[in-house]
């Protein structure tokens, strides 16, 4: 989510970790505006025995590490290959429902316009930041590709093409070298706004970010066609359909549902090209940047007094380079992870192949951290989204019987709280790396079918996940700003 914008804008990126980290100091901040309901300006110690939590996940996930490599390939085939079939589930109704979530996308872009400029009594910074990006993505992750019913471009697009005559080939085609560049520039973009942007909560600015990028979207649809613009330029399609291979549900070309294990789908997958690499490696960058740059050690490093902090303006160079880097970094390690890997067994693939297959153990991770960092956003800001919803123009209505209902922020705050919401973000962050050990295993035999070279190719690349697993648990329980 997005950080604080100036102007009483409020932060929600790290509130996760803040809120948590706030139920420990003896002066709660109460303050008395909307917007700053539950935000603090107070830089916080997260009192808990840290250090085991930091020792234990990085023994997790190098445990894991030599029990897979004992295991004989052909039982890890069969438990991977296992499903249960539920029922068929059709596409009859998918343009219907595009057209209404287009109507309901098209009444927050108002809503942003010409509703309230608090961002907690505007549903438009809500639902995209908090419905959308935090909760539609962790749902990806559990069901499966919903972002495609859901999108509001499908239903005006088959409209469109239907009274047009078209159809879906669009009337030039995508160059094949494109691959997912346009996605990786536009997602860029995207991070840039929601974490460098001075006010990305802002709901005039965040309509005319939103409604800008619908336009342009539904015109490169008509113009290169519907699945190949989704496949190569739509950031958030090209997201949420990664993670719906992680998903537990799994829909067959003929809608036949059925149930398979969490990342099973993963293994299935043909090799990434480099734009897909750097496409999922930005993606797991960015919300790692988005927990470091609210540290008192990132701060320190450009001079800031976390607890003067001058506002987003002023961090805005160090923020792009800050984004930048972690994304240049965390690809080269990647690289030199699965190198390292390839010439450690003796591969004759390139590297280009194995990092395009070994990439999708990322997705495990990317997932776990969305889910631990935005796990209080949803809880919290989830509230204000229903009142929000009940009044979107703020003209006193109760559309939902919603608009007055009693916001629970004590839900995240407290001794018990703060417990049970660091073990689920300690938990979800190990178990997404365990998780990502075991589907990167499973490539390492698709690349090697010898026992010993699959294990010696993962060694490096499992190095790294201990050594993530540990940067992941710092970030949640080091001091950061309010």
């Amino acid at each position: 989510m997005p950080g604080r914008a100036e102007g009483g804008v409020k932060d929600r990126g790290g509130e996760g970790c803040r809120l948590l980290k706030t139920s420990f100091i003896c002066l709660f901040a109460s303050l008395p505006t909307p917007a700053f309901a539950h935000a603090s300006d107070r830089g916080h110690v997260l009192l808990l025995p840290t250090g085991y939590y930091l020792v234990g996940g990085a023994f997790a996930v190098a445990v894991s590490f030599p029990v897979l490599a004992l295991l004989p390939a052909d039982s890890l085939d069969r438990f991977w290959r296992r499903r249960l079939p539920l029922f068929t589930f059709g596409d009859g109704a998918r343009a219907v429902i595009g057209l209404i979530s287009f109507a309901g996308f098209a009444i927050l872009i108002a809503a942003g316009l010409f509703g309230s400029r608090d961002p907690l009594s505007n549903p438009l910074p809500l639902v995209i930041w908090t419905l959308l990006w935090a909760g539609v993505t962790l749902l990806q992750g559990i069901f499966g590709d919903l972002w495609s019913w859901l999108n509001p471009w499908h239903g005006p697009w088959r409209l469109a093409s239907r009274l047009s005559g078209g159809n879906d080939e669009g009337r030039w085609p995508l160059p094949r070298w494109t691959g997912c560049w346009p996605a990786v520039i536009l997602f860029f973009a995207f991070a840039w706004f929601e974490l460098i942007d001075p006010a990305p909560d802002d709901p005039a600015r965040l309509a005319f970010a939103a409604g800008l990028y619908w336009l342009l979207s539904f015109l490169a649809m008509l113009a290169f066609g519907y699945r190949a613009w989704s496949r190569s330029g739509e950031f958030l399609a090209v997201f949420f359909s990664m993670l719906a291979r992680f998903a537990i549900v799994e829909r067959s070309e003929h809608g036949r549902l059925a149930l398979c294990w969490p990342g099973a789908k993963l293994l299935t997958a043909e090799p990434l090209p480099i734009s897909g690499i750097a496409f999922l490696l930005l993606a797991l960058s960015s919300v790692s940047f988005d927990g470091l740059s609210k540290t008192f050690f990132w701060l320190g490093l450009f001079v800031i007094n976390p607890l003067e902090f001058p506002g987003r303006t002023a961090v805005i160079g160090s923020g792009t380079f800050g984004l930048v880097l972690t994304f240049v970094l965390l690809a080269a390690v990647f690289l030199l992870a699965v190198w390292l890997g390839q010439r450690l067994a003796g591969s004759v693939h390139t590297l280009g192949k194995a990092a395009g297959l070994l990439v999708w153990s990322i997705v495990p991770i990317a997932l776990a951290y969305h889910v631990a960092h935005y796990l209080t956003a949803l809880l919290v800001d989830g509230q204000y989204t229903l009142a929000a919803l009940s009044d979107p123009f703020a003209m006193g209505w109760n559309l939902f019987g919603t608009a007055d209902m009693q916001i629970e922020a004590g839900i995240v705050a407290g001794a018990d709280s703060a417990w049970w919401l660091w073990n689920v973000q300690a938990c979800a962050i190990i178990l997404g790396h365990v998780l990502a050990v075991l589907v990167a295993h499973g490539f390492a035999w698709r690349l090697h079918p010898q026992p010993s070279r699959a294990a010696l190719s993962q060694f490096p690349l499992t190095l790294l996940m201990i050594a993530y697993t540990v940067f992941g648990l710092w970030l949640l329980a080091t001091p950061t700003v309010g």
